[in-house]
């Protein structure tokens, strides 16, 4: 084994380990984090898992699943359980800490020992294309509270929490996927709005913080992930951090569109940075893999941090221990989702419905993070509960006298995500509810399309199943069963 290959995070391909990574697990692989497109099953994942235990026991097994529209176990259905915004609507930490909880659980039957949550920015931007309700809100004091109690619900399972993205990444409006957001904010505002959350991470014990492919000018010129100042200065000496500092994904274009894929690996890892995540194909995790060789043949220093960074990644793998045998509350999800659905009725007739609804489902291409687009079909599940509704999904402003005719003699209702930020759903909501003054607006993001309903709105702070969910049962009424 050598240091290096215990500081990496990689993507494997496929539903089942290959004879390539069995044997850099073997070698001492850090851990492989999985995706959406390796998860068929819950049956195909145990084994899969255990293929990776087996090749070698203290390999992580990682996934993103933070509730709402970020999960991969329950990628192709949607979450069970709502997100950071729903939640923090709510206001409740200790039922954060149960369905924090409640995801650990389930990781931890299947074997993930980390989960790259919660996420601790604090959303102020409304414009924000990449955070939105995946942040707990807007306030500070609210984000800290409920990310202390994600974290402690979570790593109460056994498995190890990860707060995201240092040193925040609310305040923008770009997507570190595509481009390099800066975050603007003089430093006093830095240390009132955007660090309280991961202090109060830290203070729960949390186990690793990823690193935001940022610039944050008032901290350093230099990106947040590749910043010593930022994750050693102040993360590390001034914030008292001792756990794994993950970065966020090497490729995404913040970094592979200035610097490159190894430049930014080796610049990250001399930054302080401990485990380099590497969602690439495997020339890639080679050539990534090389240039850190490079540097350690090259730089006795270099070599130290890697050794440094190797026994924190070592330490954090010894201290996951997944609880398999943990109980689940499969209703908990749902009870807490409509514990955070916004109705607003102003003039409008009461809910539920007087019928079933036409449905006008207004919805946007997936961007690169697959945030924005996956969210769970109210449509879908509103024919699920109720098989005479009738609907369209479209992806693209229409012009509303040619969708309007399907709906009459119905109660129409218009789904939309965050209209404020895509001109086009706003034309056609203000088109379809001039026209249809008793029409329903039901937002899956935020509210801030609420101005644009001229009577009855709901929002459910998320696209996770059991938030569409609840929202279905308030427009059609609640089930008999009382479920």
């Amino acid at each position: 084994m050598t240091d290096l290959d215990r500081c990496l995070l990689v993507r494997m391909r496929g539903h089942a380990i290959t004879d390539e990574l069995a044997a850099w697990s073997r070698d001492g692989l850090g851990g492989v984090i999985l995706y959406r497109d390796n998860i068929r099953d819950q049956e195909q994942l145990r084994t899969l898992i255990a293929d990776l235990r087996a090749a070698s026991p203290d390999v992580l097994v990682a996934v993103d699943d933070e509730g709402g529209d970020i999960t991969r176990l329950e990628a192709a259905t949607g979450s069970s359980y709502p997100g950071h915004r729903a939640l923090g609507e709510i206001g409740d930490p200790a039922l954060t800490w149960d369905v924090a909880a409640a995801i650990g659980g389930e990781l931890a039957a299947l074997g993930v020992n980390l989960d790259l949550a919660p996420v601790a920015d604090v959303n102020t931007n409304p414009m924000n294309p990449i955070i939105g309700v995946r942040s707990f809100g807007a306030d500070p004091g609210v984000v800290a509270a409920h990310s202390a109690a994600f974290v402690g619900g979570l790593q109460s399972r056994g498995v190890a929490a990860c707060a995201k993205h240092f040193p925040g990444h609310g305040d923008t409006d770009r997507d570190s996927h595509l481009t390099l957001p800066t975050v603007s904010r003089d430093e006093a505002d830095l240390r009132r709005i955007d660090l309280p959350p991961f202090a109060a991470a830290i203070q729960a014990g949390v186990r690793s913080v990823m690193s935001a492919h940022v610039l944050v000018p008032a901290l350093d010129t230099e990106p947040a992930t590749v910043s010593e100042r930022i994750l050693t200065g102040l993360l590390r000496a001034e914030m008292g951090f001792e756990g794994v500092v993950i970065t966020d994904a090497l490729n995404m274009n913040a970094i592979q569109d200035t610097m490159g894929i190894e430049a930014g690996a080796v610049r990250a890892m001399s930054a302080g940075a401990d485990l380099l995540c590497l969602d690439t194909d495997w020339e890639t995790q080679q050539a990534v893999r090389h240039a850190l060789a490079r540097e350690a043949r090259s730089r006795p220093a270099f070599r130290a941090r890697l050794t440094q960074a190797a026994e924190r990644v070592s330490a954090l793998a010894e201290w996951a221990d997944p609880e398999t045998e943990a109980e689940a509350d499969p209703a908990l999800g749902l009870r807490a989702a409509r514990r955070a659905l916004l109705v607003s009725i102003g003039d409008g007739a009461p809910l539920p419905l007087a019928g079933p609804p036409y449905v006008v489902q207004l919805r946007v291409t997936p961007d690169r993070a697959g945030i924005g687009g996956r969210a769970a079909s109210l449509l879908a599940t509103l024919l699920e509960l109720d098989p005479r509704v009738d609907g369209v999904t479209l992806t693209a402003e229409p012009d509303p006298e040619a969708v309007l005719p399907a709906a009459a003699g119905r109660p129409l209702v218009v789904a939309v995500r965050d209209a404020h930020r895509h001109e086009w759903q706003r034309r056609t909501i203000e088109g379809l509810c001039a026209r249809r003054p008793d029409a329903v607006v039901v937002s899956t993001g935020l509210p801030s399309d609420r101005d644009l309903a001229p009577g009855r709105f709901l929002c459910t702070y998320g696209g996770g199943r059991a938030q569409v969910r609840a929202a279905a049962e308030a427009l059609l009424g609640a089930p008999e069963d009382g479920r």
